[in-house]
């Protein structure tokens, strides 16, 4: 390569960038063009895993059968009794 001008060479690799379809990138900078030309994985990851839990609406539906957890108390707790000696 010692003979052949920087200039050629630059416009060798434009050419043979627009030729097999590849992202022209003289100064071999990282800008994620392998990651983003694979194929997309969140489909194949989401058939993979089994449906989520109970969704609200299959919460209140339970509750309104009176199946679901008690309610919480919505009173602030007494204040402990102190001991006199």
């Amino acid at each position: 390569m010692s003979g052949v001008p920087r200039a050629r060479m630059l416009d060798l690799m434009k050419v043979q960038c627009q030729i097999f379809a590849t992202t022209y990138n003289p100064d071999g900078i990282r800008m994620g063009n392998k990651v983003l030309r694979q194929r997309l994985r969140g489909p194949t990851l989401a058939k993979y895993y089994p449906p989520r839990g109970p969704s609200v609406n299959d919460l209140q539906r339970v509750r309104s059968r009176g199946k679901g957890a008690p309610k919480k108390k919505r009173t602030a707790p007494a204040a402990p009794e102190k001991k006199s000696k």
